[in-house]
């Protein structure tokens, strides 16, 4: 098992390389970063812009291939990914933030993976009765609802609640506050408070994307030949569920892990702008309007470590569920 973790690992080393490098050509190539420094007020003058960029290393006179090797170069020589816009290290940038996002797609996609697939059981279970149709009508209009709106509505419904209480128990602007009493549970308390809404908009999104698929399976399951034998040698219905058919129905719910995963990545982005929160998600959508091309680059490879690693935990998670691959 650690050998085959290991050659995914240095597989899925190179996948990443390959898509941080294709990132940064392609941006490269398309972004001109000359237009953010042209028509301000001062002016500034050709020479000076060029200057600017030759110092970010993205003055797109230089061919696109001189610069990826340059580029390619500060990386494996001296770590460096270059500089952002505003002349800070991406690598720095990236850690700072990272963090951030972590946090909250850490604990949402768990939630919400858990969430979903004991939905979709259910849902599978209680096939055609009305929780079945609750849930299944509500994880469309869910799936339907895109990103921006859900957490624009969860933000209405906060701030009503908010002043039902008359006080502002749920904060959703920004990932922290600035003005919060000295000791562990005022920081803890205000995490909570500003990871709520956010967390929950994930959850959401990913139980309503868990449990269909997982109700799907689950039918699959329950029509199998071993669950009548499990239950033709005296075993109870809710045994053969849990014992045989759960675990069955959960081996390809692993492999849709990695995919489910990705997806909530690019929802997170839209959450993070919609929140305020200075996370992966906003800087990767500033890089973009910014014409910021190393921190482009390093944004695809942020969400690149993050799926493939995704893909590694869920190819473990099979083998777990499934003997077979191991053997």
């Amino acid at each position: 098992m650690g050998k085959y973790v290991l050659r995914r690992f240095i597989n899925y080393f190179i996948l990443a390389f390959i898509a941080t490098v294709t990132a940064y050509i392609a941006s490269s190539s398309f972004m001109d970063p000359a237009s953010r420094y042209r028509g301000q007020n001062p002016p500034l003058s050709e020479d000076s812009i060029r200057s600017i960029l030759n110092g970010h290393g993205t003055n797109p006179e230089v061919p696109v291939l001189e610069r990826t090797w340059n580029w390619l170069t500060n990386i494996f020589l001296h770590g460096d990914f270059g500089t952002t816009v505003h002349n800070s290290p991406v690598l720095q940038e990236i850690f700072v933030r990272a963090g951030v996002s972590l946090k909250l797609l850490l604990i949402g996609s768990i939630i919400g993976a858990i969430l979903g697939v004991i939905l979709g059981v259910w849902g599978a279970v209680k096939q055609y009765k009305a929780s079945d149709q609750v849930v299944t009508y509500a994880s469309y209009l869910i799936i339907a609802t895109p990103t921006f709106v859900i957490g624009v509505i969860l933000m209405i419904i906060a701030t009503g609640f908010n002043n039902a209480l008359g006080t502002t128990l749920i904060r959703f602007s920004g990932d922290y506050s600035a003005n919060i009493d000295p000791g562990f549970i005022p920081w803890f308390t205000d995490q909570l408070s500003h990871m709520l809404l956010p967390t929950l908009a994930l959850v959401l999104m990913g139980a309503a994307t868990y449990s269909r698929y997982q109700r799907s399976v689950m039918l699959d399951v329950l029509a199998s030949d071993f669950i009548r034998t499990a239950r033709s040698k005296g075993r109870t219905r809710k045994t053969a569920l849990v014992k045989h058919g759960v675990r069955v129905a959960l081996i390809p719910m692993s492999t849709y892990f990695a995919y489910a995963f990705g997806t909530l990545v690019a929802g997170s982005a839209m959450l993070e702008v919609v929140f305020s929160w200075n996370g992966m998600g906003q800087f990767t959508i500033n890089s973009i309007l910014g014409s910021d091309i190393n921190a482009a680059a390093g944004s695809v490879l942020f969400v690149a470590v993050l799926t493939l690693l995704a893909s590694t935990l869920s190819e473990v998670l099979y083998a777990a569920l499934d003997p077979r691959v191991r053997i």
